[in-house]
């Protein structure tokens, strides 16, 4: 396999409190490969089974379905450090109903899941953990998706903004952030029309709730 960065590896939440030794071990029982991807290009495809999931070496990804008119739904966003697939890698002979795309530019690190769940004959100390983390993982990402249920059960668009808008500003305990989403992506997000939604967007700001400059965010009526 092409050599990866361990210092680095060690930073990612599956290989959370591992040390760079664990790592290498893990590397070698875990079948892991890795592969680079460039904008746009399509990392998982709806229909696939999966028996790895992803690791985010370098660059970001969105998770969108696209249903069978051409409606399309963002699910989750990936960013360095994080995984993906998981879910899917683990419920064996399951096709994907998603589709993952790379964003930017990226580099993925493959890791097989059957060897994952499964101790080797070396009984690395580390297993365990590994272990621990998915299931850690696995329980964030429920809880990502049913905020997702939560920001769009608004009927108005409205709604749907100041609850996904209200959320990114506690989450970063400050009201000026940036969000990981342009405004399709926003608005595949919360389900609404992108020319309806930028609408909204421009009225939010000439009622002064907010002030908004591409993907950056800046709450203003917080009383």
């Amino acid at each position: 396999m092409e050599s990866v960065n361990l210092k680095a590896l060690t930073k990612t939440e599956i290989f959370a409190r591992a040390t760079e030794e664990e790592v290498s071990s893990m590397l070698n029982c875990l079948s892991a490969k890795k592969k680079k991807y460039q904008k746009d290009e399509i990392i998982f495809h709806a229909g696939d089974i999966v028996s790895s999931i992803g690791v985010m070496l370098k660059g970001n990804a969105l998770i969108e379905n696209d249903d069978i008119w051409g409606n399309r739904s963002v699910l989750d966003y990936v960013k360095e450090g994080q995984i993906f697939a998981e879910t899917y890698a683990c419920a064996l002979d399951e096709k994907l109903m998603v589709n993952v795309i790379a964003m930017s530019d990226c580099e993925v690190l493959f890791l097989d899941v059957r060897k994952i769940l499964k101790v080797c004959p070396n009984a690395c100390e580390f297993h365990q953990n590994l272990v621990q983390n998915l299931l850690a993982i696995s329980a964030q990402k429920n809880l990502n998706l049913s905020r997702r249920i939560f920001h769009t059960s608004s009927k108005t668009i409205r709604g749907r903004l100041l609850s996904y808008l209200s959320y990114q500003a506690m989450e970063r305990e400050k009201e000026e952030f940036d969000i990981p989403y342009n405004r399709q992506q926003l608005a595949d997000y919360l389900g609404v029309d992108r020319s309806a939604m930028s609408n909204e967007l421009g009225k939010m700001q000439k009622d002064g709730l907010i002030e908004v400059k591409r993907n950056h965010f800046r709450i203003l009526d917080v009383d």
